[in-house]
């Protein structure tokens, strides 16, 4: 039995638009857009988003295109939605190590608050501390105490003095320093050569005198000093208690605002303590010339130290964070600390601390792409220690390599609750799972989006909401029923499968884009099916450029493709060229000799390593068929060669492996091949046909090859019977077969296909293993004996000519 001709109507799924059930799009815009075809998926992303359990970060997998960031991203808002708003999150000044700031935890909109009352509280400060030191209970009590200061020290300068008069000494202040000077009997100071004429006793005298006194000053100040130090104390304490009312009275007030129940409590108000002690010690800034630049200057550092840096604001928000980072440089995702200089010298201070996404995103969702996130080994690095801990260290990297000197900052570790959804393929997951096994097992929700689903009505009209949302979304004109049943149609092409969809909504969006562009060009307000047939034909037309200079090629004899006669030991395979954004099929010859020997089967691409592995397998797999069918009892004496002619840049797969045998057994049995049928499919070592890959590709590129040398009624292809249901082939080749000038012929097996393209019946064998004489299977056979023969008699004549003859013996 012969490999069976299919009809037009198995070449092609027709979607009729009465069956989708509404008239164009606008009737479903409102209908919310599910899940297409994703319900594993769907179910996997709901159990991992409401997982509270640490550990359960999404990892999403599938193809670019299947849709899997935008429904997640819709997902995560659906969750947090319902999820309470996570706190906000503040750096402040650490009073006892500056270079380490602290953390703060606040509810969401309680940081903008506390700083806003900190500000406020500040300013209002710098009104009342200076109108309290200036008014007349302070000055009276400050005046007291300088005056017990003064009147003591003037006792104490008396007693100097006079201890000075009594060894001829006069003292007085100059430039604040202790000046003393050598007198007369008349009270006159002395000059130098004055001194210089005494008696060497007086001026013995007087140079004890002199060390007496110095003695004495050094006691003097040795006891006006502390003196000084207690006055000065005393009048910090007086400001002290003049100002402490109102700065308790503003923190207090800060406090009964921010009296919600926090985490954080005995934290904050510890921190606000310290202010209060800090601002107490500082209160001589707030108290002085207002013309004193260096007094005010020094005021704002101060303040300074009390603002608030709100580095995570949460006060707009209605549920948990759902960031998307696109961009996770590491200063973007983990935070920074920006950097000024001064002196030639890098500083910094807690109010520079910048916040990332990773903060940002604290008791919410946070999407990476892993592609992203392994471009920088930085990141990478720090992103596995933060699913170590759980704890996230704000730092600057490359600070400690500056070739200026850096005041460095080492901000509080803060912990941090974050659902991680990381995107990547199923290559990046599985490469994942084996070379960072203590990375994936903080990522036990496994979402995996599927690349194609089965069709059904729910599916076709879920897919019709997608577009609906899709021209909604882009402002475009919307889709008639028939328009949309050709999308349909096409998403089965992508799919290859008549009962699958593709799974690729992407690739849909592009085309519902360009198909109401071709609506628009012609002036339609609504797009139909002839639009959609323009926008795919305009983009065969941007991509086909290869395609057609491969053609012309063989169209011109450059490339030698037969497709009209016959010719034995030679017949037209198919190939698929897959460029990424375009795929089309081409023929490519192959070619078979036999003849006798012991050899076997040669593979010309595997001797000049231009095979692939799994080519290799599939020649390996028809040459044990060959020994299956006809070596069961005596091995083969048969050496061939297979080549695919004009190929110079390497063969993979074993989709050819059906035109290979086919051209084996033409060159062993003598049967000429038809050229007008190019061949496709694998076979395995019982001589089943299975099916293979880009089978419309490759149809197409036979056809339009054919089509353009001119078709006869006798070309066509010959695919495996197991391929029927992925054929969505062009409405051009279902038309040439319609009008019998093209066919599709599907084999089952081996047998099938070689009756088909010989017209010759394969045979079967009887008891002894023996097939009818004019059958292919005859045929080869009675070769492959005649090889047995010759190979048998080689070694005899070989021996009869190296045996000497006898005188007399006839050569």
């Amino acid at each position: 039995m012969s490999a069976a001709a299919l009809s037009p109507a198995e070449l092609r799924l027709t979607i009729d638009p009465a069956t989708l059930d509404f008239d164009d799009t606008r009737a479903l815009v409102d209908e919310p857009l599910p899940w297409i075809g994703q319900e594993r998926a769907e179910a996997a992303a709901r159990f991992g988003l409401a997982m509270e359990a640490p550990d359960y970060n999404l990892f999403v997998l599938g193809e670019t295109g299947s849709g899997r960031s935008s429904m997640l991203r819709q997902a995560m808002r659906d969750v947090a939605a319902q999820r309470r708003v996570p706190p906000d999150l503040c750096y402040l000044h650490n009073f006892d190590a500056p270079e380490r700031p602290l953390a703060l935890r606040l509810p969401a909109g309680e940081g903008r608050l506390l700083r806003q009352s900190l500000g406020h509280a500040m300013k209002t400060l710098q009104e009342e501390i200076p109108q309290r030191l200036d008014g007349p209970d302070y000055k009276a009590e400050a005046a007291h105490i300088e005056q017990a200061w003064k009147d003591e020290v003037a006792g104490l300068y008396a007693e100097l003095s006079a201890f000075a008069e009594m060894r001829s000494f006069s003292l007085h202040r100059e430039d604040g320093r202790m000046v003393f000077t050598l007198t007369g009997k008349k009270g006159q100071a002395l000059t130098e050569d004055e001194v210089l004429a005494l008696p060497k006793a007086r001026r013995t005298q007087v140079e004890r005198g002199e060390q007496e006194l110095r003695a004495e000053i050094t006691r003097y100040i040795e006891t006006t000093q502390p003196l000084e130090r207690a006055m000065n104390e005393a009048l910090a304490t007086l400001r002290r208690r003049m100002a402490r009312p109102l700065v308790e009275r503003a923190l207090e007030a800060i406090r009964e605002a921010l009296k919600k129940q926090i985490k954080d409590a005995a934290k904050l108000n510890a921190w606000l303590d310290a202010l209060q002690a800090d601002l107490l010690d500082g209160l001589e800034l707030f108290h002085g010339d207002g013309e004193d630049a260096e007094r005010l200057d020094a005021l704002q550092t101060v303040l300074a130290r009390y603002r608030v840096n709100v580095v995570v604001d949460n006060s707009r928000l209605a549920g948990a964070p759902v960031i998307v980072e696109e961009n996770p440089l590491f200063r973007a995702l983990f935070g920074s600390i920006e950097y000024q200089t001064e002196n030639d010298v890098l500083v910094t201070d807690f109010s520079r601390i910048r916040a990332g996404s990773l903060l940002c995103a604290h008791g919410g969702f946070l999407m990476l792409h892993l592609a992203d996130v392994l471009a920088d080994p930085l990141v990478w690095e720090k992103l596995r220690r933060f699913l170590r801990s759980g704890r996230l260290q704000i730092e600057e990297p490359g600070v400690s390599f500056s070739p200026i000197a850096t005041v460095s900052l080492m901000p509080e570790a803060i912990d941090v609750d974050v659902k991680l959804v990381l995107i990547g393929s199923r290559e990046q997951y599985y490469e994942l799972q084996a070379a960072a096994p203590d990375v994936a097992r903080h990522f036990r929700a496994k979402v995996d989006f599927a690349d194609r689903f089965p069709a059904s009505a729910e599916t076709r009209r879920a897919s019709a909401i997608f577009v609906a949302h899709t021209c909604r979304q882009h402002g475009l004109p919307h889709f008639g029923g028939a328009a949309v049943a050709r999308l349909l149609e096409e998403s089965h092409r992508e799919a290859g499968d008549r009962t699958r969809q593709s799974a690729l909504f992407a690739r849909t969006e592009a085309l519902v884009i360009e198909s109401a562009t071709q609506a628009r060009a012609r002036g339609a307000s609504r797009v139909d099916a002839i639009d959609v047939e323009a926008a795919l034909a305009a983009r065969v037309a941007r991509h086909d450029h290869p395609e057609q200079r491969l053609r012309e090629a063989i169209v011109e004899g450059d490339v030698l493709i037969d497709v009209l006669g016959t010719a034995t030991g030679r017949l037209n395979g198919l190939s698929v060229i897959d460029q990424g954004d375009y795929r089309f099929g081409m023929p490519v010859r192959l070619s078979a000799r036999a003849f006798a020997g012991d050899a076997g089967l040669l593979n010309i691409e595997r001797e000049v390593e231009l095979s692939g592995p799994v080519h290799d397998k599939g020649v390996l797999i028809l040459e044990h068929y060959l020994n299956g069918l006809f070596a069961a009892n005596t091995p083969l004496s048969l050496s061939a060669s297979i080549a695919f002619e004009q190929q110079y840049h390497g063969v993979e797969g074993d989709s050819a492996s059906c035109a290979e045998l086919y051209a084996l057994l033409s060159a062993l049995s003598g049967l000429p091949l038809a050229q007008g049928i190019a061949v496709t499919g694998a076979v395995n070592q019982h001589g089943e046909v299975l099916p293979v890959g880009g089978i419309n590709e490759k149809i197409e590129g036979w056809f339009r090859v054919c089509a353009q040398i001119g078709l006869d009624g006798c070309q066509g292809v010959l695919i495996p019977e197991r391929n029927r249901r992925h054929l969505m082939l062009d409405p051009e080749v279902v038309a040439a077969v319609t009008a019998g000038r093209f066919h599709v012929y599907a084999a089952a097996t081996v047998a099938e296909g070689i009756e088909r393209l010989t017209g010759v019946a394969t045979g079967d064998a009887d008891a002894a293993g023996r097939y009818p004489a004019q059958s292919v299977f005859g045929r080869v056979q009675t070769r492959l004996q005649a090889f047995r023969r010759a190979c048998r008699a080689a070694p005899e004549r070989r021996s009869r000519a190296s045996t000497p003859r006898k005188p007399g013996q006839p050569a």
